[in-house]
C-alpha cells in the first residue's frame, strides 16, 4: 500500500495530509502524527472528517488523530465502483497500513459506529478498543415500507445533490447509490446480523448515545432502536454505555464532544495508554 503525501511519511512524527490509494479509488487522509495513542475516526455515512474537529480539539495534541473521507465523500476522496459496507471496513485497514499504525483506538459515529464495531470484532489484536457514537444498535428497523420510504426520500433529494457536491457537503454518489447504502445498513443492523458481532467483541467498547431523532426517523423510533443496547451490555461485559447525552443524532459531535473525548480517554486508560 503506497500513499501520496503532501508532507511527512508513514511512521514519522510530522503532520501528514495526502491521498491513500485503495482498490479502484483513493481516500483523503489527515494524520496529526506524534507519539501519542493513535485514534482513527470513522465518519457518518455521508459525512466528512471535518465533523470531528471539536473532539480532536478537546483531546488535544497528546494524541495521534487519523481522520479520512470515505469513498466519494468530501472534496478529494475519489469515486469507486464499490460503496459497500465491506469496502468501508477494508478502508480502515488501508488507512492504518498506509500510515504505519499497528494498533489503534477506533471511534465511529452513526454509520462509522457500525464500521468500527465490525473492525474491532475482526481485529482484537489491533484494536485498543472502540467508542461508538449513536450507532451500531442491533435492531430490525428495515422493512419493505421503510425501504420504499428511503428510496423516495433520496429521489426527492436527487435534484439538489449536484449543487452541494463541489462543497463536500454531499457525496459524489447518485441518489440511488445513497439509497442502496442506507438499505444495506438496515440489513446489517438486524439483531440477527449485528448481535453476534457485538457479542463477540473482546476489546473494551463504550457507547455515547444521543437523544431524540435522526434524519428519516419518526416519533420515538430512534429511542426504541437505542433500547437494544440493554441486551448488548447484558451479554457482553466489555461493552458499556459511557454516556447518554441530551443532543440529537445530528448534533452529537458538535454539542457533546466532551462526552466522546471522555470515553476515548477511558478506553485508552484501560489499555494502559491513556494520554
Amino acid at each position: 500500500m503506497n500513499s501520496t503525501p503532501t508532507n511527512g511519511a508513514p511512521g514519522n512524527s510530522a503532520r501528514w495530509t495526502g491521498m491513500v490509494p485503495v482498490d479502484d479509488t483513493a481516500l483523503a487522509v489527515t494524520d496529526t502524527g506524534g507519539p501519542g495513542t493513535p485514534v482513527i475516526y470513522l465518519n457518518g455515512q455521508f459525512a466528512t472528517q471535518g465533523y470531528w474537529r471539536r473532539v480532536l480539539a478537546e483531546l488535544g495534541t497528546e494524541w495521534r488523530h487519523i481522520t479520512y473521507d470515505e469513498r466519494a465523500r468530501g472534496r478529494k476522496s475519489k469515486r469507486s465502483a464499490d460503496y459497500s459496507f465491506e469496502a468501508a471496513v477494508r478502508d480502515v485497514d488501508a488507512v492504518l497500513e498506509a500510515r504505519g499504525v499497528d494498533r489503534a483506538l477506533v471511534v465511529g459515529w452513526s454509520y462509522g459506529a457500525f464500521v468500527g464495531a465490525h473492525w474491532a470484532a475482526r481485529n482484537p489484536e489491533r484494536a485498543l478498543g472502540a467508542v461508538l457514537v449513536d450507532g451500531a444498535f442491533p435492531y430490525d428497523w428495515l422493512d419493505e415500507a421503510m425501504e420504499l420510504r428511503m428510496r423516495k426520500m433520496f429521489r426527492r433529494m436527487g435534484w439538489f445533490l449536484p449543487l452541494l457536491r463541489p462543497t463536500g457537503l454531499a457525496p459524489r454518489m447518485s441518489a440511488e447509490q445513497q439509497a442502496e447504502s442506507n438499505i444495506e445498513l438496515g440489513r446489517i443492523s438486524r439483531a440477527s446480523e449485528l448481535g453476534p458481532v457485538l457479542a463477540g467483541i473482546t476489546v473494551p467498547v463504550r457507547y455515547v448515545v444521543a437523544s431524540g431523532t435522526s434524519l428519516g426517523s419518526r416519533d420515538d423510533e430512534q429511542e426504541r432502536i437505542r433500547t437494544s443496547l440493554d441486551g448488548v451490555t447484558a451479554r457482553n461485559p466489555r461493552i458499556r454505555v459511557g454516556a447518554k447525552v441530551p443532543s440529537n443524532h445530528g448534533a452529537i459531535l458538535r454539542k457533546d464532544f466532551r462526552a466522546i473525548a471522555g470515553s476515548v480517554r477511558e478506553i485508552a486508560a484501560l489499555d494502559g495508554g491513556g494520554s
